[in-house]
């Protein structure tokens, strides 16, 4: 089983890699005047919500206790 750090590192470098992806698209739109693939946008919407289930799976394994 993963640890915290390699899990943090993990989620970290697939930020760093769909950011690339992001600016690759938006450099597309503002420099090219061409609009993204739809594919790419799709895998980039995965790669999101991937990373979104996994932090709100981590976020509710620990009940947050009222003082």
């Amino acid at each position: 089983m993963a640890t915290a750090s390699e899990k943090r590192e993990d989620v970290k470098s697939k930020l760093q890699v769909l950011r690339k992806d992001l600016r690759v698209m938006h450099a597309g739109v503002i420099e090219e005047t061409v609009l993204p693939d739809p594919a790419d946008v799709r895998a980039a919407m995965t790669q999101l919500e991937a990373l979104l289930a996994l932090l709100e799976k981590k976020s509710s394994r620990k009940p947050k206790t009222a003082k």
